[in-house]
């Protein structure tokens, strides 16, 4: 039992550590994860994030996840938090791009900010040609791969 919960604990941090890691570069964590603020993180409001903070953070993540509360997450948790995770996203993707109210979300305001393409295009056209070749792709491709850790599609893992 004490290994369980150690196990849990350890977990729990690591979540709340990684989720603390995204929300101090502002970003989301990966995937469409959680997106946290500095201010949710800070749970005392002193403009520092601690070890307890985020270890706190993680705990009542896992406790929200664990609707019977027998401190195990089961298939069926696990898959019901992924969803209100996914439900949230999709809220705040309808919320920041509906530009008409309506609730839906219209090829045109599906496009992408066209700043934000120009400089993602920019990015992958290294030798600036105005065309992306199969090598500029590929090479960006591998970057992508080494920041986040991706094997290649022939590794087994």
């Amino acid at each position: 039992m004490k290994r369980a919960v150690l196990i849990s604990g350890v977990t729990a941090f690591a979540l709340a550590l990684s989720a603390g890691v995204v929300a101090a570069k502002g970003g989301h964590g990966g995937k469409g994860g959680p997106r946290m603020t500095f201010e949710q993180l800070d749970l005392n409001g002193d403009g520092q994030v601690t070890k307890e903070e985020l270890a706190a953070q993680a705990t009542a993540r896992f406790n929200e996840a664990d609707t019977n509360g027998d401190g195990n997450l089961s298939a069926e948790e696990l898959a019901a938090a992924s969803e209100r995770a996914k439900e949230e996203r999709i809220a705040r993707m309808i919320e920041k791009r509906d530009e008409n109210g309506d609730g839906e979300l219209s090829q045109a305001e599906m496009q992408p900010n066209e700043d934000r393409a120009n400089k993602m295009f920019e990015r992958l056209d290294d030798n600036g040609d105005g065309v992306i070749s199969a090598e500029e792709f590929a090479e960006m491709k591998g970057k992508r791969k080494g920041k986040r850790g991706d094997k290649g599609e022939n590794d087994q893992g």
